[in-house]
């Protein structure tokens, strides 16, 4: 193992794959993960492309899961809720604001509500 501080992947992307009902796989980076006080826990995903210009046309575009617990193992569900779906991606957009202004100052050290 090397001690190179520039070799470590600390800040690469963490991916998820996901198979829907059909069988086809999607990858998707997790962008942030949030738990509500009410109880649940609720992830960002941005999709994976294929091509530059996927990625364009896609700009912006994540999707909304809530983990849950099914026969011992975490699952992904989307969430039922327009109104529930609205407050997360609010809560979400808050938080993305505050990555992009720590980013902007270079104050990483700075926590997040």
């Amino acid at each position: 193992m090397s001690d190179n501080a520039f070799e470590t992947d600390d800040f690469a992307p963490e991916l998820i794959s996901l198979i829907d009902d059909e069988g086809v796989e999607y990858n998707f980076e997790i962008l942030d993960a949030i738990e509500m006080e009410e109880g649940g826990r609720f992830l960002a995903l941005l999709p994976q492309t294929e091509t530059p210009q996927e990625t364009v046309e896609a700009d912006g575009m994540y999707y909304i899961f809530e983990v849950i617990e099914e026969d011992g193992e975490e699952q992904l569900v989307e969430v039922e809720s327009e109104e529930q779906a609205n407050e997360l991606a609010q809560i979400f957009e808050e938080r993305f604001a505050q990555y992009d202004a720590m980013l902007l100052d270079g104050d990483e050290d700075t926590e997040l509500n």
